[in-house]
Formats: structure tokens, C-alpha cells, sequence
């Protein structure tokens, strides 16, 4: 038993490694690789693309519950792993139409994916592991910033242009590593209970009608469906989730800073030279790192009490503070918002390589801090009603993903670093609050 919940959490990270190879590469650069096509094929924004996604994300959040009772967490993986190498392959002979169309599509298989992973996950999992676990699934997904951002500065260091065939190769790769990350869902084994209740069907067949027996399970899904997303509807007044969103919606701000934003900043910073468009790679690289290491570190290593949550939650805050602080004084304020290849402003000090990538893994490591506990915290208040929980969790930070990707492209760095400092201090503040005067049983008796 335990060692088939531990294969099946092991195969889930794999899978999401490769697919999110592919995607974490392609939000790192996209900004960059869309400027070198503006007005040629494709019109828009990385950035706009990216909100659009995380803009549908959450909505889409909403109802991914209801889905995954339908049809199941295996096979709404798999689906939604066919929705993100389609938007891969987008690149590889861009237009704008399928641009945005795909960019919709993909907001909603992300909905559907994760919150089928949340289900998953808690479902191979108990009180006892669920830190082990959700340590061990953050620290493989988090090697998918590893290898895309390792090719990019292979292929882009020096080069002050992206070339066709340059763009080419590099997202047929990730489509390849998409489309591996979606085959792997395949080796997924069912659990106890799923089989159990798969004996107890078949052991009914000579009774009734093969009809008779899919109406019964179309049945039994929709009456699950509604009661999921009646769950979310009461999950939402609960003072657990209320005290949560604050912080959720910080790991949403971060999300998009660190995914996309950051990177696009080190390319267009003018006094990097022609070594800026090779950083973009490395930058994604030691972000990568450090969200392994905290995942290790904070997943893996600690027991699962509000001690040591919270002091993992606190160090988080102080690490991003640092580097908040340090991209304020190496970085052009007019980074993100740029329109040409280079920055013109020039910012407090002399811009740092070594500074630069420091930032980047410790907004890694603050990030996997805030995720991991919120993963851990959730799967341990909300084990029995994990997908809408997870669904909640995903909703509100990718609203806030979504509304931080559209003011990407128009608020100076300074101001985006400030709205990060704000609401990081509050959620911080408000995951105590939940640590040390909420009663989680309680919580769950409110519905």
C-alpha cells in the first residue's frame, strides 16, 4: 500500500517535471521571444498571454472539482497535458489568432491539472506523510526550471537576436518534453479504494444492464460534482481559507514576478551586454535550485506541526524582502516595461551579474517556502474534501497571478516590488494568525 502511494507520487512529479519543462521555459522567455516577433507574426504580449491564462485559471478553478469527480484525476491529467504541449507548439509556427485561443485553452486544463494533482496527492497521502509528499512533489517539479533554462543559455548566451530556426528548436524540444510529461500519466496505478469500488461494479454487472450501470455512474458523478462545488461555496466562509487568501494571493504575485517577469528584466537590462539573453537561462536555472532546495529542506525535513510552519513561512518573507531589496538597487526601473531590446535607465548601483542571480535563487527559495506550507497546511486541514480546497487555493492566486501580469507590462519595477513587499507582510502576518488561533477541527465542523 505504502510503497504503490509512494510510485504513484514519484510518476505524478516525473510527469509534471517534463510538462512544466516545457511550460516554465516557455513563461520565462516568452516576453522576450514575442518582442522579436512583434509586427512580423504574431502581435501582443507575453505578458498579456500569460494574464489571459491565469485570468481563465481562476475562474476555470471553480468548476476543475466538478470535472475531476466526473471523469477522475488520471484522466484529467492526461487531458490537460494535451492542452499545455498545444500551446507549446504554438511557437513553432506562431500566429496570433492561435495565440490567444490557446492561451484560453490553457487556462483551463492548468485549472483542471492541478486540481486533479491536489487530489491525487492527498489521496496517496496520510497525516503522516502529506509533508513527505508534497516535499517530494515540489522538489521534482521544481527540476522542470532546470533543463529548458539549461538550453537556453547553451543556445542564446551571446546572441543579441533570436533567429527562426533558433525559435524552432528550442520549442519543438519542449514539446517533445510536453508530450513525455503527458504519456507518463499512463503508469499512474489506481488506488485501494478506487479498486474496491471498481470490484463492487463488476460484481453487480450480472444484475443490471451494462445501460443501466453507466446511467447509475453518470448519476453518482454529477450528484459528486454538485456536492464539490457546494464544498468550495462553504469552504470560502471558513475563517481558515479567509485568513489563508491573503497569503495565497502573495504566492500569486511572486508566481508571476519570478516566472516572468524577472527574467524578461535581466534581458533587457542594457549594461549586461550580449551576455543579458543568456541570463535569461541561468536566472530560471538558480530559481529552479532554490525552490528544490526549500522544497528538500522545508518539505521533506519537517515535521508536520505549526511550529515549524510558521518559522518556514517567516523565513520566506525575510527572504524575499532581501531580494526584493536588491533588485530595487541592481536592476533598471524600466526593466519590465521596455519596448525595445535594452533598458535606458540606469539603476542604483552598477547591475551585478552575481547580484542578479542571487536574487533569483532566493526568490526560489522564498517561493517554495510559502508554497510547501500551503500545500502542507491545506492538505492537513482539508483532507477529506482536498480538490475544492486545492481549487480555492488555485483560484485566488491566479487571480492575482492574472492581474500581475497585465500591470507587468506598464507599472516601473519599483512600483511592482513595493505591491509585492505589502501584501507579502500581510499574508505573512495572516498565516500566523491561522497557526495560532484557529482550531482546525473546528474549522471543518462549520459545514
Amino acid at each position: 500500500m505504502a510503497d504503490r502511494r509512494t510510485f504513484n507520487v514519484v510518476i505524478l512529479g516525473v510527469g509534471f517535471l517534463f510538462i512544466f519543462t516545457a511550460f516554465t521555459t516557455c513563461g520565462n522567455v516568452e516576453q522576450t521571444v514575442v518582442k522579436s516577433l512583434r509586427n512580423v507574426t504574431l502581435g501582443g504580449t507575453g505578458y498579456h498571454s500569460l494574464g489571459i491564462i491565469y485570468g481563465v485559471f481562476s475562474f476555470a478553478n471553480l468548476l476543475a472539482p466538478a470535472v475531476v469527480a466526473v471523469i477522475g484525476p488520471r484522466v484529467t491529467m492526461i487531458l490537460s497535458g494535451l492542452l499545455y504541449s498545444g500551446y507549446v507548439a504554438v511557437f513553432i509556427i506562431p500566429s496570433t489568432w492561435s495565440f490567444y485561443l490557446t492561451s484560453v485553452l490553457l487556462g483551463v486544463g492548468a485549472a483542471l491539472l492541478w486540481t486533479a494533482q491536489g487530489h491525487f496527492l492527498v489521496e496517496n497521502s496520510e497525516a503522516s506523510t502529506i509533508n513527505r509528499n508534497t516535499g517530494m512533489f515540489w522538489a521534482l517539479l521544481q527540476c522542470s526550471m532546470l533543463f529548458g533554462n539549461l538550453y537556453i543559455y547553451l543556445d542564446w548566451n551571446g546572441k543579441t537576436e533570436i533567429s527562426d530556426s533558433s525559435r524552432k528548436n528550442l520549442f519543438l524540444s519542449l514539446l517533445v518534453a510536453s508530450a513525455l510529461g503527458t504519456l507518463s500519466f499512463l503508469a499512474l496505478r489506481r488506488s485501494h479504494a478506487d479498486e474496491d469500488e471498481l470490484l463492487s461494479e463488476e460484481e453487480g454487472q450480472s444484475l443490471l444492464s451494462t445501460r443501466l450501470i453507466y446511467e447509475h455512474r453518470a448519476n453518482a458523478a454529477m450528484r459528486e460534482a454538485k456536492s464539490e462545488f457546494k464544498t468550495i461555496l462553504q469552504l470560502l466562509r471558513t475563517p481558515t481559507i479567509l485568513l489563508l487568501s491573503p497569503c495565497m494571493a502573495y504566492s500569486g504575485l511572486e508566481l508571476s514576478f519570478y516566472s516572468g517577469v524577472y527574467g524578461t528584466c535581466i534581458g533587457a537590462t542594457a549594461q549586461f551586454g550580449d551576455a543579458a539573453r543568456g541570463l535569461i537561462g541561468i536566472s530560471g536555472i538558480v530559481v529552479g535550485v532554490g525552490e528544490i532546495v526549500g522544497g528538500g529542506l522545508f518539505g521533506l525535513l519537517c515535521t508536520n506541526n505549526r511550529f515549524r510552519r510558521t518559522s518556514v513561512v517567516f523565513l520566506g518573507m525575510v527572504v524575499h524582502f532581501v531580494a526584493v531589496y536588491l533588485i530595487f538597487l541592481n536592476i533598471p526601473d524600466d526593466a519590465p516595461v521596455v519596448f525595445g531590446t535594452a533598458t535606458r535607465g540606469k539603476p542604483f548601483l552598477t547591475p551585478s551579474v552575481s547580484v542578479a542571480l542571487l536574487c533569483s535563487f532566493l526568490l526560489g527559495l522564498g517561493d517554495s517556502c510559502f508554497n510547501t506550507q500551503l500545500y502542507s497546511v491545506l492538505g492537513f486541514v482539508y483532507a477529506e474534501h482536498s480538490a475544492p480546497a486545492f481549487a480555492i487555493f488555485k483560484f485566488i492566486q491566479s487571480v492575482f497571478a492574472a492581474v500581475a501580469f497585465f500591470y507587468s507590462g506598464y507599472l516601473l519595477l519599483k512600483w511592482q516590488l513595493l505591491l509585492m513587499v505589502a501584501l507579502g507582510f500581510a499574508g505573512t502576518l495572516c498565516f500566523f494568525a491561522v497557526e495560532r488561533t484557529q482550531s482546525f477541527s473546528a474549522d471543518l465542523q462549520e459545514y
